[in-house]
């Protein structure tokens, strides 16, 4: 019998909602001190996490939950960075299509 895989939960730093880990978007202070989003979800530095909603970005920011979290004022690049990578609307992979060759049936 195959065993179940553990998924790692995070917690959003806006909401506070444990989630799956990469559901969320991990923004990392790095050891020299820059802060960028991680979508690796492995570089080195202290995380955090923040739940791919656009009003969990908005409270992170707006009341400065990611600035606490990290320790380091949060530059308005890596806002308006993660404002533009969670706005956006996921699009689906297009479908597959599989053709039979001409004159072959089935079965």
């Amino acid at each position: 019998m195959p065993r179940e895989r553990r998924v790692p939960q995070r917690m959003c730093v806006a909401c506070r909602e444990m989630r799956p880990k990469r559901e969320m978007v991990r923004v990392v202070r790095t050891p020299a001190g820059e802060v960028r989003l991680d979508p690796t979800g492995k570089a080195a530095g202290r995380g955090a996490y923040v739940d791919p909603r656009e009003s969990c970005v908005e409270v992170a920011l707006r009341e400065r939950r990611l600035q606490q979290a990290l320790d380091i004022d949060i530059p308005q690049s890596i806002g308006a960075e993660l404002r533009a990578r969670l706005t956006r609307p996921a699009t689906p992979p297009p479908p597959k299509v599989i053709r039979l060759p001409a004159g072959k049936a089935r079965g």
